[in-house]
């Protein structure tokens, strides 16, 4: 969608944002702009619209402040209003609980659980402190980090 000229989107228009410790474009459609928030894909954000009653489709600055508020209630909500498959933390390790992690809870889960399997010294962590392709890719010609690429010739 293009994007509206400034004088079409009114005075009451926010430009930014604030939710979930993101900043959103208001120009963008409200689906698109609550993907900016980590823990937030396309799928999860038209749930979220869907369960509170908003438009997908309409831009996210026409929102009033009550409106964004409800929508700060519908993000923190989202694991109890939506089905289990949908989370994205089933059966959280320490709590045994069905989560879904928004903002920087992602980052720190996600650190966690990297250290964890470091300290199991597991295949896994393993690869993980070596920054070595963890998922079985193929390590020995693609995705190789440092300033020389390509083949080393040797010298005569």
């Amino acid at each position: 969608m293009a994007r509206q000229k400034e004088e079409d989107l009114g005075e009451d228009f926010s430009y930014i944002l604030r939710m979930a410790d993101t900043d959103m474009d208001g120009q963008k459609t409200l689906a698109t702009a609550l993907t900016a928030v980590r823990g937030v894909g396309p799928r999860t954000a038209i749930q979220i619209c869907k369960n509170t009653g908003f438009d997908p489709a309409s831009l996210a600055g026409h929102l009033s402040a009550d409106e964004q508020e409800s929508l700060r209630v519908a993000i923190e909500g989202y694991a109890e209003t939506v089905p289990l498959w949908m989370l994205n933390r089933q059966r959280d390790l320490e709590t045994g609980d069905e989560l879904h992690l928004t903002g920087q809870q992602v980052t720190l889960t996600l650190e966690d659980d990297i250290n964890r399997l470091r300290t199991m010294k597991c295949y896994r962590g393993v690869r993980h402190a070596s920054g070595n392709k963890v998922r079985g890719q193929r390590g020995r010609s693609n995705g190789r980090g440092g300033l020389t690429l390509g083949v080393s010739r040797k010298k005569n």
